[in-house]
């Protein structure tokens, strides 16, 4: 039993993105922040930061800033979407970068493809502007605890 999943189901249940923000060091580094959208789905949000640059020529966001932000928010989605007190663990996390990622806000959206009784897989998509002009998609694959 893990204090800390207690801590981010109690949360979850009272929809305090801001404090789950807060309690994952990783994810607040990033500047990610959680909310829902209009049909109450989990919502991924990066905002632009200059510090988020990894290619000033163009500019672009760094290729690792939005790997690590889909491979978070991947893990938020699974553990928000569970009855646990364990928390998953990746095994396995691929990606495709479609286009740069411009200046400005990513938002991704992710979905469970499969949960089971020991693996779970998530599929996960980024954009900005458009969502039908993505950014990057990756795909996630989590052992589950007993």
């Amino acid at each position: 039993m893990s204090q800390f999943m207690e801590r981010f189901n109690a949360l979850r249940d009272q929809k305090a993105y801001a404090q789950i923000v807060d309690e994952l060091p990783y994810i607040k580094l990033m500047g990610v922040e959680l909310s829902e959208d209009e049909a109450g789905e989990l919502l991924f949000q990066l905002p632009f930061a200059e510090r988020n640059v990894g290619n000033t020529a163009l500019p672009a966001l760094h290729g690792g800033l939005i790997g690590g932000f889909l491979e978070s928010a991947a893990m938020l989605h699974l553990m928000w979407s569970r009855e646990s007190l364990e928390t998953p663990k990746i095994v396995d996390f691929s990606l495709d970068y479609l286009r740069p990622g411009r200046p400005q806000t990513l938002y991704a959206k992710c979905e469970i493809t499969k949960q089971g009784k020991r693996v779970a897989n998530v599929l996960i998509e980024a954009w900005q502007e458009d969502r039908r002009k993505p950014v990057a998609v990756a795909r996630a694959h989590f052992l589950l605890s007993q």
